[in-house]
């Protein structure tokens, strides 16, 4: 609808066209199958980030990292509440992971191809693809940096995404990451919870009836089936990913 094809095309870009929208997370993955190089950088097409800023997280690259990201800060923020939901994502990604994640959804990265690739199967069509490779590198021990970085107010519509429904899609990303690299992190506190209910609730029983109920025989075999599942799952998983690097590196 504007001129950004022809404007990329004489500035010497090669661009991939699709037949019909497919998503933003889409067009993020056939860009990364059709790029040449080690390294691709990804960019929001709204005005918001600097090329001049590449550089900065290329070096980051150079000291190691398999991915860099540049950060905002809150005055980078889109709104008030776009901003304190960053701040839920970033907090809950962080406890997650184990490291500090300082800006989840930025769409503004240097990252090394192949690790990149590695993680197209996982990556949704729509929006959030910041959101799940972050959490897949992080979780497969590949080294990410973060990079304060300015940005400028966004070049023209509004922003297609929606804080309560794209809200909720980024929170079960998380858990979905999470489950899929560290299934205990979610199990255990579910068991112990289970567990701690019945053994509240027995305790409770007994002083007043002095029996042992089925609703406290319920809720903590709930919390040891709920941990079996969570072991299980871990096991499964850590398989499933010497599978995949046996794989890649055969």
């Amino acid at each position: 609808t504007d001129d950004t094809v022809a404007v990329a095309e004489a500035a010497g870009a090669r661009v991939l066209r699709t037949p019909y929208g497919m998503g933003n997370g889409a067009a993020i993955k056939r860009g990364a199958r059709a790029a040449r190089g080690e390294v691709i950088v990804f960019m929001d097409a709204d005005g918001q980030h600097d090329p001049a800023h590449i550089d900065t997280l290329l070096a980051r690259l150079a000291d190691g990292h398999d991915m860099a990201v540049g950060a905002r800060d809150a005055s980078g923020q889109a709104s008030r509440h776009r901003g304190l939901a960053n701040g839920l994502y970033n907090r809950l990604a962080s406890w997650m992971t184990g490291h500090r994640v300082a800006d989840l959804t930025s769409g503004f990265r240097a990252v090394r191809a192949g690790k990149f690739r590695e993680f197209l199967h996982l990556l949704p069509n729509g929006f959030s693809y910041p959101t799940t490779i972050t959490m897949a590198f992080f979780r497969s021990g590949y080294p990410v940096a973060y990079v304060p970085i300015p940005v400028h107010q966004r070049v023209g519509t509004a922003s297609h995404i929606r804080p309560l429904k794209d809200g909720i899609r980024f929170l079960l990303i998380i858990f979905k990451i999470a489950t899929l690299y560290s299934p205990l992190k979610l199990f255990v506190p579910a068991a112990l919870a289970f567990f701690a209910l019945g053994l509240g609730w027995y305790g409770y029983t007994f002083s007043e009836t002095g029996r042992f109920t089925n609703m406290s025989a319920l809720l903590m075999s709930a919390g040891v089936i709920t941990f079996f599942m969570g072991l299980i799952s871990e096991q499964i998983t850590g398989l499933t990913y010497l599978a995949a690097r046996e794989e890649d590196e055969g």
